[in-house]
């Protein structure tokens, strides 16, 4: 027996409630940390990047303190916190896709935690893996869940994406001003953060209300 299971053992938790308490916490400290961070950051402006917090990117790359601590250490601790729950996810449900990319969704966070703005190109890496795999995460989710939740699933998931591939196409493609431009880079980057920050903890209520009992019952997923 395993350390975790241990401790789910003495707090009567299966794997499902401990995954769904854990995505529960990460989504409170993911909003409540970055909501720190901007208060407590210098005319700070919400069109301005989410990771400008940690640290604002070469060649002149400002640190604001406390704000960095704050949203380096939310990072990390959100990271570790959906990392857990994947794995614990991993063992409690057949379908196994999903919870590999929201494995990868929390190594992405995790990695932006340790690699702030001023990093690169290994923060840009780490964003770019945290936006994809928490879109696609949410999508997945879908597939996983009852209805009218899987809806909401899809809708979240789907806004997510389609907002961070409208970015690439304008961009890449197109080679002009996205349609969201007027929001600024930190307005368009939020459309595509919030939804899974929201998510956290709406799937991680549907995994509590869906939990096992203390004898081990299969979760209704």
């Amino acid at each position: 027996m395993t350390r975790i299971d241990t401790i789910r053992s003495r707090l009567g938790f299966s794997d499902a409630t401990a995954a769904g308490f854990s995505l529960t916490l990460a989504g409170f400290c993911g909003l409540m940390g970055i909501i720190t961070a901007e208060v407590l950051y210098p005319n700070y402006s919400t069109r301005m990047d989410i990771s400008d917090l940690g640290s604002t990117r070469p060649p002149n790359p400002v640190i604001q303190e406390p704000s960095a601590t704050i949203f380096n250490t939310t990072m990390l601790l959100t990271g570790a916190l959906v990392v857990l729950a994947a794995f614990l996810l991993y063992r409690s449900l057949d379908r196994r896709g999903f919870p590999i990319a929201l494995g990868l969704f929390g190594i992405g966070a995790f990695g932006v935690g340790v690699f702030p703005g001023n990093v690169t190109p290994w923060h840009g890496i780490f964003a770019l893996l945290t936006f994809f795999s928490g879109g696609i995460t949410v999508a997945l989710s879908a597939r996983v869940v009852a209805r009218p939740f899987s809806f909401l699933c899809g809708l979240f998931g789907g806004i997510s994406l389609l907002v961070l591939l409208s970015v690439f196409f304008y961009g890449l493609v197109i080679g002009g001003p996205s349609p969201l431009e007027p929001l600024g880079a930190g307005g368009i980057e939020r459309w595509v953060v919030y939804p899974l920050i929201m998510w956290l903890p709406a799937f991680g209520g549907y995994l509590l209300s869906n939990a096992t009992d203390n004898n081990g019952d299969p979760i209704r997923l």
